[in-house]
């Protein structure tokens, strides 16, 4: 029985590796990087005038992938001062979580980093960081009417100050409904219309053609 198994399995002839010179080059541009020789001189060393030839010929395994993102990693981690990876106290850890709830707003989504102030005072009409949410075109669509009836009441009345501000917010108000029918458009359903089967289905005979056939 051992006999009959070892001979059921097949058997795969082994085939000897062919190298050329210029694999050779390949192999050597390889190891010497991965040693730590610097591109420049591996390419003065191949005879190579651009740089991007040969790190070309170099292949790149992927655990020299890991190993480099980790050793990147390691070398941040020296330059930042050690306070920078203390335990976090749990009134920090909740003003980090409620930086969060603070950029829910009601036209979509403050996309402001941690720790940065607001420099638009929560106008979030004008701020470039609000992502808009195409849900809210009916309400920034009001927003903006309000604002131009804001701005014919300050122009009769002539107060220029305000008239500025208000067409700042105007122009921002409509920079986000443009961005809303861009991203409505962009995501929007594509209608495929309804398939047509004229063409594949047999229509029926009328009465001449039935009396025809008989």
């Amino acid at each position: 029985m051992g006999f009959a198994g070892a001979a059921l399995r097949p058997v795969v002839a082994a085939r000897p590796l062919r190298f050329t010179p210029h694999d050779f080059r390949r192999i050597f541009a390889t190891d010497a990087l991965r040693a730590g020789i610097p591109p420049h001189i591996a390419a003065k060393i191949l005879g190579h005038a651009d740089l991007n030839t040969t790190m070309g010929y170099a292949a790149v395994y992927p655990e020299d992938t890991v190993s480099a993102h980790r050793a990147a990693i390691a070398r941040r981690r020296q330059l930042r001062p050690g306070e920078a990876y203390r335990e976090l106290s749990p009134e920090e850890w909740e003003e980090f979580l409620g930086h969060f709830e603070l950029r829910k707003v009601a036209l979509g989504v403050c996309t402001r980093d941690f720790g940065a102030p607001c420099v638009h005072e929560h106008a979030c009409v004008r701020c470039p960081a609000l992502r808009p949410d195409p849900a809210q075109h009916g309400r920034l669509t009001e927003i903006l009417a309000n604002l131009r009836d804001r701005l014919a009441e300050a122009e009769q009345q002539g107060w220029h100050g305000e008239i500025t501000g208000l067409e700042v917010s105007i122009a921002g108000a409509e920079r986000k409904l443009h961005t809303m029918s861009e991203m409505t458009a962009r995501h929007g359903p594509v209608h495929l219309g309804m398939p047509d089967f004229h063409g594949v289905v047999g229509r029926l005979k009328t009465d001449k053609e039935e009396t025809a056939c008989s």
